[in-house]
């Protein structure tokens, strides 16, 4: 199977500076393996969507000469398949419904005197696992297995995590309707054929729930490459909380010299966008030269 890449922003704001960069190397990664290059709309959480934001993005991508190869994917239009996938995770064992609000959670952490502050995440303490105890069920969570999750970045090489631990049985679906990221995710990188993720590094830490969401799905892991992110001036990655202004679409190639800095790539003598970009691919090319080993599935 060749390469397929994806870009799958989500439409709370346009394009900036930090996006600009994921978005960038994804392309370049499968440009580089004369694969497919795929946009996904990851617009699960309504409530945090801003009107327009989606078709917005589509455009600052086409300034950019970043163009799929593919329609674009919008995840507000697949509910449906993400509730076949969670059928079958009940089935399986896997999912159960949850009862706990995040008082609770806090609650029995204490009481059991777990200092969550050490984790990414506050690790669910499995209170629903046998049973809802008469709470009316929330939300759904994945059963998450004991032992290690050991991977492979081909930026910030082996990785592990114990996620039982670390963050416990995680949702699939919250208790205000929208479906997990996780699920998402990986239900459509699955669809999709998605060989290469290519993203942020804040999300290299969502990457072994991914995997064993795949195994108990049944679906291929991808490949992962996490790039370097763009921090704004209090030092934390660049979003419009801190201030991230979005690109200006009056200056494709400035941005993209500006995104390509970030991953590493020498400057060019090119001046015109297409002229930009095939040598881009070219250094990306020599770059990425070394293959590098699939996570385990």
């Amino acid at each position: 199977m060749g390469c397929v890449g994806r870009f799958a922003p989500s439409p709370t704001g346009p394009l900036h500076a930090g996006s600009l960069v994921a978005a960038l190397g994804s392309w370049l990664d499968a440009r580089a393996r004369r694969g497919r290059w795929l946009v996904r709309i990851e617009d699960v959480d309504q409530p945090r969507c801003v009107a327009g934001a989606d078709e917005l993005i589509l455009r600052q991508l086409a300034a950019c000469g970043l163009h799929p190869d593919e329609t674009p994917l919008w995840q507000s239009t697949r509910g449906a398949v993400y509730a076949s996938a969670l059928d079958s995770l009940v089935a399986a064992g896997s999912a159960y419904p949850c009862g706990c609000t995040r008082r609770d959670i806090e609650e029995t952490l204490a009481a059991r005197g777990v200092n969550h502050e050490r984790f990414t995440e506050r690790p669910y303490p499995g209170t629903c696992r046998d049973g809802l105890h008469g709470k009316p069920a929330r939300a759904w969570r994945f059963r998450t297995p004991d032992g290690v999750v050991t991977w492979h970045d081909r930026r910030l090489g082996a990785r592990t995590q114990d996620v039982a631990r670390e963050v416990g049985d995680f949702v699939l679906r919250r208790a205000d309707g929208p479906w997990a990221y996780q699920l998402a995710v990986v239900v459509d990188d699955a669809a999709q054929g998605i060989t290469d993720v290519v993203r942020g590094e804040d999300l290299a830490d969502n990457t072994p729930r991914q995997i064993l969401l795949q195994r108990a799905l049944a679906v291929p892991t991808p490949r992962y490459l996490h790039l370097p992110l763009v921090r704004g001036p209090d030092g934390h990655k660049l979003s419009k909380q801190n201030g991230a202004k979005a690109l200006d679409l009056g200056e494709p190639l400035a941005a993209l010299r500006a995104a390509a800095a970030v991953l590493g790539l020498p400057p060019t003598r090119a001046t015109t966008l297409g002229d930009w970009l095939a040598e881009a691919v070219a250094l990306w090319a020599g770059m990425m030269r070394t293959p590098e080993p699939r996570s385990p599935e």
